[in-house]
């Protein structure tokens, strides 16, 4: 059972991609399996800094296959875009892009954008990358999938009617411009040129993996409280980042699935809209988000920043079943006073520990602290559990208590090599 799933235990941002680039030496595969480039995966290494929104991070690796799922909805501009910067970057790894995974048409990010703007006051807080149209059509079955780039003249016969019947939703419920049929078609000749060679058939790539029992990463985007059925609903992501993601988006037995790790932000951050119990509001989070570059590796907005929330982390613990949780941004609380861990929320009066689906609920529950003393000092770049300062120890142990989790490994800054390895959680048992 050599597969391993790094999922997000927050709302998206805990740092997976510097973590899946520091375990990806260990792999032969580093397999994403939902989202699109919504996500933004930042990597900080010896070859550079890269911001991955579509290919996994396992890319800057030798000898290491980075698929991309057929749980993923790719934008193929995009994608072209990020091969174009890792040739220049000569980053070795290899791609290959399911076969079966949905592609983000141009009428999708239009469709995307003129929603979103239609919601005014109550909009969701989306990217506006078409990911989310991508998906409805998916469902739809009226969406397209990336083998049909392969035969590009197939393809333009069924696009003329497809962006007829988009363009009647533009027009008459929107009153927008209409999305051009002969650029679309020109996008899919392009398309074919320049990814047809990295399109393929992944189940038996990782059928064969499987059976060589080599070792593989299942690359989550976005976070487990952002999930299309588990999280903050309707202020969500339109996929499934938590493990049965991993299991639909690229074909894989549960059996075949040795550990599921979580990882989880120091604190934590939201973007976009929805119910954020802990947020920090003011000049506080204001300064924090300022020090600690807290803005959209993928938008560029400004995340909500809050304090560390158990009750969520349980939650995302339970629905995943993490084996063990990965702290990031550790560094980041080097220079605070005190230090809040929500341990319980308060809801009408009563006290409540279980986390709750419904958004309403959820925005009306107050958070229920335990506070800590800072430690006041530097973890930038440690590498060793023994030396950090003993404020900063009871902090952590006080999460793996809460959390009912081992932690295995702590980042302590943004570059690959600043971790403190205290158990690998994907080393051979």
């Amino acid at each position: 059972m050599p597969a391993y799933a790094v999922i997000g235990g927050q709302w998206g941002d805990e740092g997976k991609g510097k973590i899946i680039d520091y375990l990806a030496s260990q792999a032969k595969i580093v397999a994403r399996y939902s989202g699109g480039n919504n996500a933004g995966h930042t990597v900080i290494n010896d070859k550079g800094k890269f911001a991955f929104h579509l290919i996994p991070c396992g890319i800057a690796w030798d000898d290491v296959t980075n698929i991309i799922g057929n749980g993923v909805v790719v934008d193929p501009n995009i994608l072209i875009e990020e091969i174009s910067k890792i040739k220049n970057a000569n980053l070795p790894g290899k791609i290959l892009i399911s076969n079966k995974s949905h592609v983000v048409m141009p009428y999708h990010i239009e469709l995307d954008r003129l929603e979103e703007m239609s919601r005014g006051n109550t909009s969701i807080g989306t990217t506006g990358r078409g990911i989310g149209p991508a998906y409805v059509d998916k469902v739809a079955r009226s969406g397209i999938r990336m083998e049909e780039i392969l035969t590009p003249l197939v393809l333009q016969k069924k696009l003329s009617e497809i962006v007829e019947n988009k363009n009647k939703i533009i027009q008459k419920i929107y009153n927008s411009t209409p999305i051009s049929l002969e650029n679309t078609t020109n996008s899919i000749f392009r398309w074919n040129r320049e990814l047809s060679t990295y399109i393929g058939d992944i189940d038996k790539v990782l059928d064969k993996s499987l059976k060589n029992n080599e070792k593989i990463i299942l690359e989550g985007a976005q976070g487990s409280l952002l999930d299309i059925d588990h999280g903050t609903y309707p202020y969500v992501t339109s996929s499934s980042p938590t493990i049965g993601g991993a299991i639909t988006g690229l074909g894989i037995s549960p059996s075949k699935i040795k550990s599921s790790i979580g990882i989880y932000k120091a604190y934590c951050t939201r973007v976009g809209s929805g119910p954020f119990p802990t947020e920090i509001i003011g000049k506080i989070g204001d300064k924090i988000r300022q020090e600690a570059g807290e803005f959209g590796t993928t938008t560029g907005r400004g995340r909500r920043i809050g304090w560390f929330d158990a009750v969520a982390g349980k939650f995302s613990k339970k629905i995943n079943g993490f084996d063990s949780i990965i702290i990031t941004r550790l560094d980041t609380l080097d220079t605070w006073d005190e230090i809040n861990v929500c341990v319980k929320y308060e809801f009408e009066g009563k006290e409540i520990d279980d986390f709750p689906i419904n958004h309403e609920i959820l925005s009306k529950c107050k958070p229920i602290y335990e506070t800590f003393t800072g430690w006041k000092s530097s973890t930038f770049g440690m590498k060793k559990f023994s030396d950090l300062p003993t404020e900063a120890k009871n902090y952590l142990s006080f999460i793996e208590k809460t959390l009912s989790s081992k932690i295995s490994l702590i980042s302590t800054g943004p570059k690959r090599e600043e971790v403190i390895e205290i158990d690998n959680p994907i080393k051979d048992s």
